[in-house]
């Protein structure tokens, strides 16, 4: 298997160099040296340690394959145009970096005090920049397939925690490894791999901070609570919710000890975030975006520009409207596009995908069950803050190309549920083979015992 994957990964190179000559090798060093850090992590993990390292290198070349097309074939604005966008400003923003004054004003634009969303992926891309000497947007992608591919070791991590089975913590690793739409956004220059990646590492991070004290655990949970900050701001404020929240309920029986614990981290967490001036920025932010009348214009004008716009005629400017938009409005979030509207090639080709997504959704619920019954303190985290989100889109949400897309940051988590409930049927279909062999093997035993002369 590892000489498979080897042989693979040096022709994937080839092809790289081959279909991307002047951006290429440059891309693929970037690429190289960022995945031998959780490369070499893997490597030396006892347990599972070369099933995830061959899950992530296989995740990681599915990526940059994918990447590499849709740059060489110039399919940025098909699949995502943000990308586009992000290589603009990234490169005005290195240029601001420089001196240059125009290019300064040119980035403010974007970036301006911090108060928008997505400015951290404009540094981010910047600094890429200037790493690579010049602008190079496939360094970006393969950037972001490591922490796509990364994301999959993660959730298995999370999964693993969680309900201590191999076979649930690795289903849900494979799942996010190789399901489409999560390959797809995180093989481009989108926001939405890192975004995604630092939710994950939050979650894992809180899981076992909830077990145990750890100034590693710690720092990283800062350093993806800031990263959410900068990349999608209302994300960051419902992750610390649910971290909060799920402090606060107690991942672990309570005691004078964990509740110490747990106070000391919140405190922690506070008083970082505090020093930082989050709370400053949380105002402003409040002030300019934190009213149903602003949601009520980001949905109108992703609902009726767009061609796959949905209840254009919904106002959830007041509690009750935004209340009754939640059913329509979650249907389309879990479900969309539905066969209905595959009405071009772009909804066209999710079909494949969403089939297999309604056809785990039974298994979704099952786990969801299951969860919710036997491990509800150490799936809180998880829980709230995907109820939170899913709450929150089926709200603001008004266009199903959107939804489908910003489905990702969910789908990593519904996955464990997904696997905890395929498990479930799989145990419980082996019990009945079980049971069934133990009454055939029984009956041939009477029946040897009564063809037997007796003496």
């Amino acid at each position: 298997m590892n000489a498979l994957l080897t042989v693979a990964a040096l022709m994937l190179c080839v092809a790289v160099v081959l279909m991307a000559p002047a951006e290429g090798p440059v891309a693929l060093l970037v690429c190289l040296g960022v995945a031998a850090i959780p490369s070499l992590l893997l490597l030396k993990a006892k347990e599972d340690g070369v099933f995830l390292f061959r899950l992530f290198a296989s995740a990681l070349m599915v990526r940059v394959l994918l990447g590499t097309l849709i740059f060489s074939f110039r399919l940025q604005d098909f699949f995502g145009g943000d990308a586009l966008t992000y290589d603009f400003f990234g490169a005005a923003q290195l240029k601001a970096w420089g001196g240059d004054r125009y290019y300064s004003s040119l980035a403010t634009i974007f970036v301006g005090a911090g108060e928008g969303s997505g400015w951290g992926m404009v540094y981010l891309v910047a600094a890429v920049y200037g790493l690579t000497g010049r602008p190079n947007m496939l360094a970006v992608q393969f950037i972001n397939a490591v922490l796509g591919a990364a994301t999959a070791v993660i959730i298995f991590f999370c999964a693993s925690h969680v309900f201590n089975n191999s076979r649930v913590a690795r289903l849900a690793a494979v799942a996010v490894a190789f399901y489409p739409s999560l390959v797809l956004w995180s093989s481009q220059g989108l926001k939405d791999g890192p975004i995604v990646f630092a939710l994950s590492l939050s979650i894992l991070a809180t899981l076992k901070l909830g077990q145990k004290f750890s100034t590693k655990y710690v720092v990283i949970l800062i350093c993806c609570l800031f990263s959410l900050l900068s990349l999608r701001f209302y994300v960051f404020y419902m992750i610390c919710v649910a971290i909060g929240g799920a402090f606060v309920i107690g991942m672990q029986r309570l005691t004078a000890t964990t509740f110490i614990r747990q106070f000391l981290i919140l405190i922690t967490l506070g008083l970082t975030l505090t020093y930082f001036g989050i709370a400053r920025y949380a105002n402003m932010q409040f002030e300019r975006y934190g009213s149903l009348q602003m949601v009520q214009y980001s949905r109108m004008d992703a609902s009726t520009t767009a061609q796959s716009g949905f209840a254009k005629d919904v106002d959830v400017s007041t509690t009750q409207g935004a209340l009754s938009t939640i059913p329509v409005g979650l249907l389309y979030l879990l479900f969309a596009p539905f066969p209905w509207q595959l009405v071009s090639l772009r909804q066209s080709i999710t079909l494949p995908e969403m089939i297999v997504w309604w056809a785990s959704f039974p298994m979704l619920i099952l786990g969801l069950w299951f969860s919710i019954k036997y491990r509800l303190r150490q799936i809180s985290p998880i829980l709230i803050f995907t109820v939170m989100l899913s709450l929150a889109y089926s709200v603001f949400q008004g266009n199903v190309g959107t939804a489908y897309r910003q489905r990702a940051q969910l789908l990593v988590f519904y996955f464990i549920f997904v696997a905890v409930g395929y498990v479930l049927l799989l145990e419980k279909r082996e019990e009945k083979r079980r049971r069934e062999l133990a009454e055939r093997e029984a009956a041939v035993t009477g029946l040897a015992a009564s063809a037997s002369p007796r003496r």
